[in-house]
């Protein structure tokens, strides 16, 4: 076999190393398609975006062998589109966007399952919009489309609900206008017709342990290869960590399994991996889908490598190569893993990061960790991209240990040496840094 041309759309340098580490990868050549700020900063161009993609893929002289891409909006939706002009496989452009757009993602749900929360639009066009008929405090508030967490919140009150209508109103243009470029592609429902891109959601609010499931499509079969524990800080919505394997009851984790195929078979998905959000609730013994991913999450790539012996990435391209993308079970060095995120909840200018030697000196005296700082040196928290609405990322950190004791004291042995090569010097709304490192 020879080698394999991979056009991999917004590819960062913290999943190269990941990537070429899947099976069969010495007979792959990645390939950067478009970068992370072309694909992310300011108000997207999806027109503009496909024009540079193919130029690249046209000036390209080898064979085009896959294209794929591992984040959300816009390079979930390009990921379809260049396929269908370059002849590689992925699933359809619909079956993406009924994931991506959150009301419609819901109206596709509700058709197969009751495990979901209640739900309504809110009309940003009233000169005093109301929470949908039906929908009770306390509630989110989202756009249909987003980055991450971006204008995601969490209210309480007519108040709040105000305010955050305010905030939406002002955000949702950047990521709603170039997505109903994406719209048009489609022959929508009735149900769809003059919904548009700019559309927010209203949703009551879950309570539980957050869980994901993960899982591919191929040749009309789904497969679910993994469930995840998602951890929040405490009393925040902001997550602390992804955890895997989840250590929900088996009876659960078999529901799981369950409502994600059928919700996934209903929204039409093939030849293309997933991700599910969930919350389940203990104490009522409830399921509830918060969203569908219409891709794997790269987030949870290295717990994958950690625990089973091959990252999730590997479906990925074994999907686009039409060839069976299973993954090896519970074939890793470590029994768990564990993705954090270190926070800091208020403004701040980063004076001083740790450079390449320093991390790799950390990694080395701390055995099964990965440190990626997110924040430059001189960046201001507030100006990072793709941060919820209430924290600012300094760190990911992922850790492997036998127990979940182990992997947190590996975390907090990498916070405190990361907090000896991190300055920040306070800013923005509050005068004082405040920091939180471990839940």
């Amino acid at each position: 076999m020879g080698e394999k041309n991979i056009f991999v759309i917004g590819l960062d340098e913290a999943n190269v190393p990941t990537l070429e580490r899947v099976p069969g990868a010495d007979q792959y050549r990645f390939h950067r398609l478009l970068s992370i700020e072309e694909l992310q900063s300011g108000e997207v161009s999806v027109a503009d975006l496909i024009k540079r993609a193919e130029g690249v893929l046209d000036a390209f002289e080898g064979s085009v062998d896959a294209i794929v891409g591992y984040w959300d909006f816009p390079v979930s939706t390009l990921v379809p589109i260049l396929s269908e002009r370059y002849g590689t496989r992925s699933t359809s452009l619909e079956s993406v966007v009924k994931c991506e757009h959150k009301y419609w993602s819901r109206l596709e749900q509700q058709k197969v399952i009751d495990e979901h929360p209640r739900f309504g639009r809110v009309d940003l066009e009233a000169r005093d919009p109301r929470p949908p008929e039906g929908v009770r405090f306390p509630m989110w508030l989202k756009p249909a489309l987003a980055y991450s967490s971006e204008l995601a919140f969490g209210v309480k009150d007519e108040e709040e609900f105000r305010k955050a209508v305010a905030e939406i109103r002002e955000g949702i243009g950047r990521v709603g206008r170039p997505f109903e470029h994406i719209l048009d592609r489609l022959d929508l429902p009735p149900e769809m017709r003059g919904v548009g891109g700019q559309v927010c959601l209203a949703e009551e609010a879950l309570t539980g342990v957050q869980v994901a499931v993960e899982g591919y499509v191929h040749e009309g079969e789904v497969t679910v290869y993994g469930v995840l524990d998602s951890i929040d800080y405490p009393d925040s919505p902001c997550f602390l960590r992804h955890q895997y394997p989840s250590t929900l009851p088996e009876p659960v984790i078999r529901r799981l399994h369950d409502v994600s195929r059928r919700v996934i078979r209903q929204i039409g998905m093939d030849g293309a991996t997933f991700s599910i959000e969930y919350f389940y609730d203990p104490g009522t013994d409830e399921i509830n889908l918060l969203e569908i991913n219409p891709r794997h999450s790269q987030s949870h790539a290295e717990l994958f490598a950690y625990v089973d012996g091959v990252a999730n990435h590997h479906c990925m391209l074994g999907l686009a190569l039409g060839e069976d993308p299973s993954l090896p079970h519970r074939a890793g060095r470590y029994r768990m893993a564990a993705k954090w995120y270190y926070r800091w909840f208020a403004d701040g200018v980063v004076r001083r990061t740790p450079d390449a030697e320093e991390i790799a000196r950390i990694e080395r005296e701390i055995p099964g960790v990965r440190i990626d700082v997110v924040p430059e040196r001189g960046q201001r928290l507030s100006q990072l991209e793709q941060q919820d609405s209430y924290s600012f990322e300094i760190a990911h950190i992922v850790t492997g240990g036998d127990t979940e004791e182990d992997m947190r004291e590996k975390y907090d042995r990498c916070v405190a040496a990361l907090n000896r090569t991190l300055e920040a010097a306070p800013g923005g709304r509050e005068e004082e840094r405040k920091e939180r490192g471990t839940g």
